[in-house]
């Protein structure tokens, strides 16, 4: 694990060949998970397709973080099969890019954005890099630091950076090394709304334009909801899967709920979902009975 940037160290494994366009790059098949002997979801079926962008939503402590580490493999799962890139979870993950759970860097922290990106490159490796990296891994991270919009800024110190300046670097970390999935816990925390619409326009082009599939855990879904393909609901033990006009629905939500859900949708097109228990007021994970 590295302890700046807080992603997990990338197998040593030799590269895979890449998963075959009509292969799902990643699969659950009635997968369940516990934890300290509690259910948190069951029977999910899921199947993600290169170039797909796929939401987790649901309230609070039902389990949405724990699904990305499931496929990290730092989780098993209980029941069912899960497959990354055809393999089982962990076997790949120098094939996975990951961002996890929002933190804020000191005002004062002199590294670089540069350097921040540069950490996914080789920030799990100790000591001198190999020869005749240094400008490859320069153009790579010069690259991607460009694919995300962030070259204006980038040889900033990463603590002078907005929220969601530090935001787009963080996702050039994750896609340094060319990922195939790209898990996303919660990316949009913390934002306000401009920088929550920016940066899931620019999860969604880099989606569905580098052919990279998108796991992003979500409390609200709607800045992301016109670039959804799919989405996994969840609730207590049970869980929900497929486009989000199937899904975010008040017959598919009463179902998954077991009490009755209203999902109305304002003149905007924002989602308002209303009911009990824990229904959100709006569509976020900040859940209010309705």
């Amino acid at each position: 694990m590295n302890p700046i940037t807080g992603t997990p160290a990338k197998p040593t494994a030799p590269a895979q060949q890449t998963a075959e366009p009509s292969q799902p790059v990643l699969e659950l098949r009635d997968a369940a998970v516990r934890v300290g002997g509690r259910t948190l979801w069951s029977g999910v079926d899921l199947q993600v397709q290169a170039g797909e962008f796929v939401a987790v939503l649901g309230p609070n402590g039902v389990g949405k973080s724990t699904m990305v580490k499931v496929l990290l493999g730092v989780l098993p799962a209980a029941a069912g099969e899960v497959r990354v890139l055809g393999e089982r979870p962990g076997q790949v993950n120098q094939r996975v890019g990951y961002l996890p759970q929002r933190r804020n860097f000191d005002a004062g922290l002199r590294i670089r954005g540069l350097d921040v990106v540069r950490l996914g490159l080789d920030g799990d490796h100790w000591g001198i890099p190999l020869p005749g990296r240094g400008r490859r891994d320069r153009e790579r991270v010069a690259e991607v630091v460009d694919l995300v919009g962030a070259s204006a800024y980038a040889h900033r110190p990463i603590g002078q950076c907005s929220g969601g300046e530090q935001q787009r670097l963080l996702i050039a970390q994750a896609l340094v090394r060319r990922p195939e999935v790209l898990l996303l816990d919660e990316p949009l925390d913390s934002l306000d709304l401009p920088n929550q619409s920016a940066v899931a326009a620019l999860i969604g082009r880099i989606c569905h334009q580098q052919g990279v599939a998108v796991v992003m855990v979500a409390h609200d879904v709607n800045p992301i909801l016109h670039h959804l393909d799919r989405v996994v609901y969840l609730a207590e033990g049970g869980a929900v899967a497929g486009t989000p006009a199937e899904v975010i629905t008040s017959e598919t939500l009463t179902r998954l709920y077991g009490t009755p859900v209203e999902v109305l949708r304002t003149s905007d097109g924002r989602l308002v979902v209303v009911g009990q228990p824990e229904a959100p007021s709006t569509h976020g994970g900040h859940h209010a009975a309705g």
